[in-house]
């Protein structure tokens, strides 16, 4: 083999090692801002299961769903 395939060989594969590197603090990243969502999606609909109505409804009113329309 000559010096300088090996040489190349080195580089490419030091290449595709830092590409899989990059590729893994992405995929990292982007887990970590889904869970950034999911916490604050989960923390905003326990407030809002928490909550009081704001305004009290007829007792008659969401019984019925009109499907004909």
């Amino acid at each position: 083999m000559d010096v300088n395939a090996i040489a190349s060989l080195a580089t490419q594969l030091s290449q595709q090692k830092l590409a899989q590197q990059l590729d893994i603090a992405v995929i990292k990243k982007t887990l970590e801002v889904q869970e950034q969502s999911l916490d604050s999606l989960l923390g905003t609909m326990n407030v809002a299961l928490e909550a009081p109505p704001s305004t009290q409804l007829p007792a008659n009113l969401g019984n019925y769903i009109n499907t004909t329309a």
